[in-house]
């Protein structure tokens, strides 16, 4: 494999409870483990986000009440850092309620609506008794759910009860992850209020987006596996297992990729594309789907999903010339240069800047260096294309307006996303653009590390 780091086994995580799913064939095909190990891993760290990190948020903030509702197929962004992996949509509607007590007491967390999402919300049911017993069940003495303007109503005298100075709601024109309140939930919402409390309400835009954006330490390891299992996967598809020069094509190796990543019981959040970059060929030339050849500079941008986290990267790859034995010194020189920006993104990236902040120091760095690239960076977790600060955009270099003026926090995960483009003398000087992207984990400290490594030398077809 090509990267500073030896290629090393991937590892499941440890967890207790049943181990394996009986089938030892299907067993080594699960690097991380069944579904319903990784649902353990996934429970526990809603748990620490909602121990440590919400209260931190809401108290920066000066946000006693936060307020989230959701109907059914209409979930707030919000819902993934919200609700247990057995939970997969809102129940009709539910009512997130988080009230922060003060002091040691802490934030109460309460569902107007829906289940307690293993113990984590306290669960209100309505008083209406149900004479059958509820689907599945042979229990006929259960109340009935939450339903309609009762909720509104009930959520109304929580608040009567609690007389929050402040009750935050997730609406932004900036930040999609902080625009979850519909028109209609929002419109029901403060009619049930009244005026009276409707004036306390203001926008959680920032602790919405930093909710999701915040990784627990114990998240890590996980990710990490991820990132591994994904470099293991570019280094199969870009070797002459996959590749047969002058017969495989491109949609070949990114279908290869796709089915192999559902081999392995993962997932992936957007479509791998895999290019060509050839002597003499333009992109018109080479086309959309290349067969490809001997000489060919390779390129996949690529992510999976696991246990609700994503990631995304970027390779090189070259196929060997009949003769050759490395890839040319030019294609290396590509290679530095991308290299050396993701030095300088990752020197950067610090906590309590904004991304356009870090967009105009790498930039400025990049260009005294006089390399000619540009930087597309982004944060990644519970998204692919996650909470937080851009780091600009390939077509705005200027600076993203908004959605690159928030703040990077600490304990959250980026996706290093560049390129640098070269001329090769071996090319007759023509430009070659060594596109890459690696994920990075800020950590509590606020030191930046790569999550597996970065790829430093080509991935060959020999």
């Amino acid at each position: 494999m090509a990267s500073e780091l030896g290629a090393q086994p991937v590892v499941s995580p440890a967890t207790p409870g049943a181990r394996t799913s009986g089938s030892t064939a299907a067993d080594t095909l699960r690097p991380f483990g069944t579904l319903r190990e990784q649902a353990f891993h996934q429970q526990k760290w809603l748990e620490l986000r909602m121990e440590r990190t919400l209260p931190a948020l809401m108290r920066r903030d000066g946000v006693d009440m936060w307020v989230v509702p959701m109907r059914e197929y209409n979930e707030d962004p919000l819902f993934k850092a919200l609700v247990s992996p057995t939970t997969f949509s809102a129940r009709r509607r539910t009512i997130y309620v988080f009230f922060d007590r003060g002091g040691a007491q802490g934030v109460e967390r309460i569902a107007l609506g829906g289940t307690s999402q293993g113990n984590v919300y306290k669960a209100v049911r309505s008083m209406k008794p149900v004479g059958a017993p509820a689907a599945g069940s042979r229990d006929a003495s259960r109340q009935a759910e939450l339903w309609g303007d009762e909720q509104w109503n009930v959520l109304k005298q929580v608040i009567e009860e609690r007389k929050p100075k402040k009750i935050a709601i997730n609406t932004s024109r900036v930040f999609a992850f902080s625009d979850g309140l519909s028109s209609g939930e929002k419109e029901g919402m403060l009619e049930a209020l009244g005026p009276a409390w409707a004036s306390k309400v203001v926008n959680a835009e920032a602790m919405a987006v930093d909710l999701i954006a915040a990784r627990q330490p114990e998240e890590e390891a996980v990710f990490r596996e991820l990132n591994r299992v994904a470099w293991e996967i570019i280094s199969e598809a870009f070797s002459s297992k996959v590749i047969k020069p002058g017969v495989t094509k491109a949609d070949d190796v990114l279908w290869w990729m796709r089915q192999r990543v559902n081999d392995l019981g993962l997932s992936t959040w957007f479509q791998t594309s895999v290019e060509v970059q050839r002597q003499f060929g333009s992109p018109e030339l080479v086309g959309v789907n290349p067969t490809i050849l001997p000489g060919d500079v390779l390129h996949c941008d690529f992510g999976i999903t696991a246990l609700g986290l994503n990631t995304d990267t970027q390779h090189m790859g070259y196929v060997l010339k009949p003769g050759e034995t490395d890839v040319p010194a030019g294609l290396k020189k590509a290679l530095q240069a991308s290299n050396r920006l993701q030095d300088i993104t990752n020197e950067e990236l610090k906590p309590g800047r904004t991304g356009n902040q870090v967009l105009a120091a790498a930039l400025k760095r990049m260009r005294d260096e006089k390399i000619d690239g540009t930087l597309y960076s982004h944060p990644i977790g519970l998204h692919g294309h996650g909470a937080g600060s851009l780091i600009g955009l390939w077509d705005y270099q200027d600076g993203v307006p908004g959605r690159g003026d928030h703040k990077i926090i600490p304990g959250m995960w980026y996706s290093i996303e560049l390129q640098a483009t070269t001329p090769v003398p071996e090319w007759g000087n023509q430009l070659v653009r060594s596109a890459q992207e690696e994920d990075v984990i800020i950590d509590a400290s606020g030191k930046v590390r790569w999550a597996f490594g970065r790829q430093s030398t080509f991935h060959l077809v020999r």
